[in-house]
């Protein structure tokens, strides 16, 4: 019987079926941060149980993480008291737990692969819907919510029907300008945010094979965006190389064995998906949205669709250009930013850090833009001072921060203002999202570079040298 890359890993990893029912799936990695685990510890602690395999799990903090001045201690009361019962829960059930100050600090999704803890063929899960990210690695990777992070940290196992599967191949050659990120919105705004709900979505074509793992990891953090369970690449020579030598990377005959395994995992030729979609990338230009969710994204060269062009209703699209301020049939292009943030688990990787190098050297940051570098992890920060990336920006009028998941959701200090338009590197644009009346317009590090430079939304096209 052939299978599809998903059907491999998660059929090896069932350790019952339930008649009628969802399967009980064995979590090999469990990762958690301050902001969903402290109900769940507490749940452990009512009922008197440990954590049955802390080896397992990894904590570090990362959503309510200041991102300046991180030897002083947290303003925040909530977030004070988050990030001390991350560590206290940790320091009780035997967790390696990465605070604040420590060197492999960072955000959840960056420092997971940076360290080899995600691997292909695995099962991971953490309290957040943007697990998908590990799906990069050939892994099922899914978020979940505070009573499952409690019955993982207790039993290693989790209760799950079995999503259907999906595949988007992308074939041709990406152009001028376009990266990972511009990809995923284009597909979101294809899909739609509800598109792929109730799918688990593997990513195939020669766009994906020719990505780096940093690319693939921005594809996958985004599957979310449009309802998917999760969204998974096979792994090859480019998982292989970058996954090798990693400290919880398996070792000497560990790694032959892993290998071995790796290499298995590519969906049959005769597989059969439950729905597939096929797109041409030479059709994909920077991508930029314009609306309240990810799925209203155009390219940026393109106007503002009007009710009648859109899926949905006429009132919620009415209603989501009032909040943004736009009408429909306006150009994107020449609108006013007054924020740019490069960071989250989307794009705060050292690729797009050299992304949005190669835009802003020998520019200028604009006088009205204000900016928020915020590397993932400080892997990523030191690669930005030894490759002179820093130099480069420091010259160009932006300053570094320091990690973290910064302005991605506003449980920090990093808020945008209400009314104020931001460019943004993250991965949601709700209302909101971003600070209370917050305005976002998702987009590459490209994009965001280009706006950080000319203080308005520009084609990233018109300044590559």
């Amino acid at each position: 019987m052939s299978n599809t890359l998903f059907d491999k890993v998660w059929d090896s990893h069932v350790v019952r079926k339930i008649e009628g029912g969802p399967d009980v799936l064995f979590i090999d990695r469990h990762m958690v941060h301050e902001v969903t685990s402290p109900v769940a510890f507490l749940g452990l602690k009512s009922r008197g149980l440990k954590v049955l395999y802390p080896e397992r799990t990894f904590a570090t903090a990362d959503h309510n993480t200041p991102t300046i001045n991180q030897h002083l201690p947290v303003a925040d009361p909530l977030s004070a008291n988050q990030l001390k019962a991350l560590e206290s829960n940790s320091k009780e059930h035997g967790i390696s737990y990465w605070g604040l100050g420590h060197q492999k600090n960072g955000i959840v999704h960056v420092v997971g692969p940076e360290y080899g803890i995600t691997q292909p063929g695995a099962t991971i899960v953490c309290g957040d819907s943007h697990t998908s990210t590990h799906g990069a690695f050939g892994a099922i990777a899914f978020g979940i919510g505070t009573s499952e992070v409690e019955m993982v940290l207790t039993t290693q196992c989790i209760m799950q029907p079995k999503p259907k599967k999906m595949r988007i191949n992308i074939n041709g050659e990406l152009g001028k300008g376009v990266t990972p990120k511009d990809v995923a919105l284009f597909i979101i705004s294809q899909l739609s945010t509800s598109g792929a709900t109730g799918y688990f979505v593997e990513y195939a074509g020669e766009v994906f094979e020719n990505m780096s793992m940093e690319g693939r990891m921005t594809v996958c953090n985004l599957s979310i965006e449009m309802g998917a369970r999760g969204g998974m690449i096979a792994p090859d020579e480019t998982t292989i190389n970058y996954v090798k030598g990693r400290e919880f990377s398996p070792k000497g005959e560990a790694w032959d064995r892993a290998l071995a395994y790796y290499k298995s995992l590519k969906t049959d030729a005769d597989a059969v998906f439950d729905k597939e979609y096929t797109f041409d990338g030479s059709t994909i230009e920077p991508m930029i949205t314009y609306g309240t969710n990810p799925g209203m994204g155009m390219g940026i060269s393109n106007a503002i669709p009007k009710a009648g062009e859109v899926e949905g209703g006429a009132a919620t699209f009415a209603k989501s250009l009032n909040y943004m301020g736009f009408q429909e049939g306006e150009a994107m292009m020449g609108k006013p930013v007054d924020y740019v943030f490069i960071g989250s688990c989307t794009n705060g990787r050292i690729e797009d850090f050299r992304a949005f190098a190669s835009i802003v050297k020998g520019r200028k940051k604009a006088d009205n833009v204000t900016a928020w570098l915020v590397p993932g992890s400080h892997i990523v920060e030191k690669q930005i001072q030894e490759e002179g990336l820093l130099d480069i920006f420091t010259e160009a009028g932006f300053t570094l921060r320091q990690p973290g998941c910064s302005a991605c959701l506003a449980m920090n200090d990093d808020k945008i203002p209400a009314g104020k338009y931001a460019v943004s590197t993250s991965n949601r644009n709700f209302e909101g999202r971003q600070g209370p009346g917050s305005r976002t317009m998702l987009a590459s590090p490209l994009v965001a570079a280009a706006a950080a430079v000319t203080g308005v939304v520009t084609d990233p096209r018109t300044l590559i040298q």
